[in-house]
């Protein structure tokens, strides 16, 4: 009986610290390109119908915290990391598009 309390408690301390980890409406800002700044929007993401385990994965962003992964746009064009839908079909195509995510 306690196992199967402890474990329930595990089991929902994790999805609330999952729910946490991006709340809806959160923006990380990636701020060393010369390009100019990306910030990235879960909303809009969310709202386009991806989910997080899309990305979050062990092939592409496999921990969900910023800076694990190193983001290069020779990567990207080449279909790999954001490129893998940002390629002119599912979404607007990265390297035709530098300042729809680069701002200065």
């Amino acid at each position: 009986m306690r196992k199967g309390v402890l474990l329930s408690v595990v089991l929902l301390l994790c999805f609330a610290v999952a729910a946490i980890a991006v709340p809806s409406g959160r923006t990380l800002e990636f701020d060393k390109s010369p390009m100019g700044t990306v910030t990235f929007s879960g909303e809009i993401h969310k709202n386009a119908g991806v989910s997080c385990k899309e990305c979050h994965n062990k092939d592409m962003f496999p921990k969900m915290k910023m800076g694990t992964v190193e983001i290069k746009m020779d990567a990207i064009y080449a279909g790999q990391l954001c490129g893998k839908c940002h390629n002119g079909e599912r979404a607007f195509e990265a390297k035709a598009n530098c300042t729809r995510c680069h701002k200065k």
